[in-house]
């Protein structure tokens, strides 16, 4: 199987839908986690889930003694292996990732297993404070400068390493002003002083302008969940949004696994752990 194009596959067929893989996962209740040891799936595994909630292998099941109800369908979840390859140029043995998967099944799917990690909704109130000390912190720890302008237009400039932003009463809702501040913070990790990712000579409709776009996409979306906010996504929810990146997936079946993953280390920059 190519696990590439298998993963594209199915991430175009949820956009077709008009759904939108990298926000829907953080809607509402918490991640997806395993139920053997809590940890988070990566972002891309928690796209290709979907439904939040604890996962087990058919083995973990049967080990903490449950079993999959008959006629289940399982769930693919994806992990990089590390193998050794010779460089065909130089005959230099190298490392490289190989990209692999394994099927998981959601506990209700299951039967004699119970949520371990199960959390409580978030509450409905705003979470501002939540919000802004994300920012703050980051900000503070790795010097990044961030002002606001009474303008129409958000960015970050890797000459200065500064945010601009509109002010945040310009913003219709509070949470789309955190969706945008954080979608300019993931541009920011890109620094060469930090995670060197920023091409700037990439210019608007190249694919390396497209995938640091769906970085910070991806990046704001899982913060927004982190702070504990929702928004409308009226913007990301436009016919023209996903047929933007329906055309990108298209042409690249690796685009949304390189982007997610990189979006991963992004994120766990920006919140320090």
């Amino acid at each position: 199987m190519d696990i590439y194009k298998e993963i594209t596959d199915r991430i175009i067929a949820e956009m077709e839908q008009g759904i939108i893989p990298w926000e829907k996962p953080w809607v509402n209740a918490g991640r997806c986690v395993s139920h053997t040891t809590g940890k988070s799936y990566s972002l891309l595994n928690q796209m290709l889930l979907g439904r939040s909630g604890e996962y087990v292998t058919f083995k973990q099941c049967q080990q903490e003694g449950g079993r999959v109800r008959k006629g289940e369908k399982a769930h693919m979840v994806v992990f990089w292996k590390w193998v050794e390859q010779e460089d065909e140029e130089t005959g230099e043995i190298k490392e490289v990732p190989f990209l692999r998967y394994y099927s998981v099944f959601h506990i209700d799917q299951c039967e004699g297993l119970t949520a371990k990690y199960e959390k409580p909704l978030p509450s409905s109130a705003p979470t501002d404070e939540t919000a802004e000390a994300i920012i703050a912190a980051y900000c503070q720890r790795e010097g990044v400068s961030l002002t606001h302008t009474a303008g129409d237009s958000a960015f970050y400039r890797p000459s200065t390493d500064a945010i601009t932003l509109p002010k945040q009463s310009q913003f219709a809702a509070t949470a789309e002003y955190y969706s945008t501040a954080f979608h300019e913070l993931t541009h920011s990790t890109g620094h060469s002083k930090r995670l060197n990712r920023l091409n700037e000579t990439a210019f608007f409709g190249s694919e390396a302008y497209s995938k640091e776009e769906l970085i910070a996409e991806i990046g704001a979306a899982a913060l927004v969940h982190r702070a504990g906010l929702e928004t409308s996504h009226s913007l990301r929810n436009s016919a023209a949004y996903i047929q933007n990146w329906l055309a990108v997936l298209k042409n690249d079946k690796r685009f949304i696994v390189s982007a997610s993953g990189k979006a991963d280390k992004a994120i766990s920059l920006i919140l320090g752990c």
